[in-house]
């Protein structure tokens, strides 16, 4: 998680970044087989003013490149702009 978050940040300068380990809870599931974690990423970034969510996803994808397919089996992404960021 520690390189999924340098990546987020030099990438993204996100205001907000939550980054949980959901892979216990997918134990048993064919895609945790091959050693890939399942995450959920809370992102705030002013990247993202004026992009639709699946641009949003889109920008979160690239920062993080290769660990999509050497790290990263299922990502959850909540990505919001800063002004979304509290609950």
């Amino acid at each position: 998680m520690v390189r999924m978050r340098e990546l987020l940040e030099a990438a993204l300068e996100p205001e907000l970044l939550e980054i949980e380990d959901e892979s216990h809870l997918h134990k048993g599931h064919v895609g945790a087989r091959d050693g890939r974690g399942h995450f959920a990423v809370t992102i705030a970034a002013g990247a993202f003013a004026g992009k639709m969510p699946l641009a949003r996803h889109r920008l979160v994808y690239g920062a993080l490149g290769d660990m999509m397919k050497t790290d990263i089996h299922a990502l959850r992404i909540d990505a919001r702009v800063p002004a979304q960021a509290s609950p």
